[in-house]
């Protein structure tokens, strides 16, 4: 795995939108100090699962593109994207037959399995690193945490962040 930076030049403006923990949850899910557009900020070797079935092996790649990190999820024939933008702060996954970015209406993170859900458990992605890296800078705010949700509006944009038990239900 490379991994350029772990710390996270969104998480200023996540915070703005979230709480501490929503803002944690989407800093695990951006890459490193922005970087020239276009290019390449890791490239990851692990596991993702669609549609809650089987984890399988896939390969991860955050690229920068200006004001958005794109992270493409490879999974056997399957390439799944997720958006995360800056302005305004908001995640929206491809959609290949319209060609076109749709909003996202939940993501989550379970710090015991290091993983990390999109819409319910349409894409799950597991980083053994990632959601690590988020608790080490997070500590006292996740102390105690296992299950971190967080919910968008129709704008993408972050309108609800949740932890264990009051998850349940937030989809």
């Amino acid at each position: 795995m490379q991994f350029r930076n772990p710390t996270v030049h969104r998480i200023g403006l996540l915070a703005r939108t979230a709480t501490v923990i929503g803002a944690a949850l989407l800093a695990g899910l951006s890459a490193g100090q922005a970087q020239a557009r276009g290019q390449a900020l890791y490239t990851l070797e692990t596991s993702c699962s669609i549609k809650g079935g089987p984890a399988q092996p896939c390969v991860v790649e955050a690229v920068d593109e200006g004001d958005a990190t794109i992270y493409t999820h490879r999974i056997g024939k399957q390439v799944q994207k997720i958006r995360i933008s800056d302005a305004p702060v908001s995640m929206s996954l491809w959609d290949p037959t319209s060609k076109s970015w749709v909003v996202l209406k939940s993501a989550g993170a379970r710090f015991s399995t290091n993983t990390i859900c999109f819409n319910g458990r349409d894409l799950c992605v597991v980083n053994p690193n990632y959601l690590n890296s988020v608790r080490e800078e997070k500590t006292e705010a996740l102390a105690g945490r296992d299950l971190v949700g967080v919910k968008f509006s129709p704008d993408g944009r972050v309108s609800l962040t949740c932890y264990d038990e009051a998850c349940e239900g937030v989809q």
